[in-house]
């Protein structure tokens, strides 16, 4: 699995679960493609009545979804980041 962070290192999308790394490196590959537009961003709701959001890649499938936020404009901040760190290519191996 990987987490993209944003500047200030704070998690702001965490991948799916991966059986290998090339997996978990095509699914970054895929966040750098896809976050930057906006129609690959899907906001939801939990149970519990909070929002946040998935991003898909352009076959439909999940690539990550993000924490749970106070509020829709917490939310939207929330993608606007992913859009703007996401297609970065810096790129560190924790493993």
């Amino acid at each position: 699995m990987f987490n993209l962070k944003a500047g200030n290192y704070e998690i702001i999308l965490t991948s799916e679960r991966y059986t290998t790394k090339a997996g978990a490196q095509n699914g970054i590959a895929s966040v750098q493609t896809n976050s930057p537009y906006d129609g690959r961003y899907e906001r939801k709701t939990s149970t519990a009545g909070d929002p946040y959001f998935v991003l898909k890649a352009g076959n439909g499938e999940v690539i990550g979804r993000s924490e749970m936020y106070s509020s829709s404009a917490a939310c939207e901040r929330g993608i606007a980041s992913v859009k703007e760190n996401g297609p970065t290519a810096d790129i560190k191996d924790e493993t």
